[in-house]
């Protein structure tokens, strides 16, 4: 025996409302600039041909250009914004973009600055800021190691973050760095090689002088103690000196069979 009744009914389960802002990294007062900015850095850190096609990688490059899509078309863009506004209001809040209050900077500095110490400005740019790019003064007090790092406090909008800057050597003509140490090249003559002597070059504090054993063969090092880059835990690396030189060449005239007269 049946009964009449309503008809039952089956609950719908809302989808939620996916975060544009959180998948590019960037916070909702972000402009269309930073918008641009993250998509081209983020679309290729996470392209799964970079990435040996993880479903990871894939189904983040969904979201970035699903994100990409919406948020880089103003009418889109407004559209979505007073969804979440609304999702905020009437349902618990959802998660909020992941802003990276933290950021790390590479700066290069020239060689002889590491030893002197210096003054710079550096210029910190991070597409989740909507003020634009950041700078702040940095003092590299004299014998700074290659590599140090220093820490410094972010202000403004992402004030209680860090930025860490890294110092690093530029490239030099001059010499090839090799942690602490440096190393450079020096061109004799035959005579020297042979000889012996000594030779002056340039350092990083001024003339050196290297001393080369008689007989020196091509491509030997000469070690300048403590003439190179300082090191973390103080004092300073070497500079090694390569002996180069051309070989003599001889040529020994032979006499040939005597010809017809």
């Amino acid at each position: 025996m049946s009964t009449d009744g309503p008809p039952a009914t089956t609950p719908t389960l809302q989808t939620p409302l996916p975060n544009h802002y959180a998948a590019l990294g960037l916070h909702r007062r972000c402009t269309a600039e930073h918008i641009r900015n993250a998509y081209r850095l983020l679309a290729k850190q996470h392209h799964p041909d970079l990435n040996g096609g993880s479903v990871d990688s894939l189904e983040r490059t969904q979201a970035i250009n699903a994100a990409h899509e919406v948020l880089s078309d103003p009418d889109q863009r407004n559209a979505y914004d007073q969804e979440l506004t609304s999702a905020e209001v009437h349902t618990q809040p959802i998660r909020s973009a992941r802003i990276q209050k933290n950021l790390a900077q590479d700066v290069h500095l020239q060689l002889d600055e590491f030893l002197r110490g210096t003054r710079l400005e550096v210029r910190v740019q991070d597409p989740a800021n909507p003020d634009g790019a950041e700078t702040y003064s940095l003092e590299v007090s004299p014998g700074t190691a290659p590599g140090a790092r220093f820490r410094i406090a972010r202000e403004g909008y992402f004030r209680g973050g860090v930025v860490t800057v890294r110092v690093k050597p530029r490239p030099d003509p001059r010499f090839k760095v090799r942690g602490s140490d440096l190393r450079c090249d020096l061109r004799i003559t035959n005579e020297r090689a042979t000889k012996g002597g000594s030779e002056n070059i340039r350092g990083l504090n001024g003339s050196l002088r290297v001393t080369i054993t008689a007989g020196v063969g091509r491509g030997e090092e000469v070690r300048i103690s403590g003439e190179g880059l300082p090191k973390t835990r103080g004092g300073r690396g070497d500079l090694l000196v390569r002996i180069n030189y051309r070989p003599e060449v001889r040529i020994t005239r032979t006499s040939g069979p005597s010809g017809p007269r």
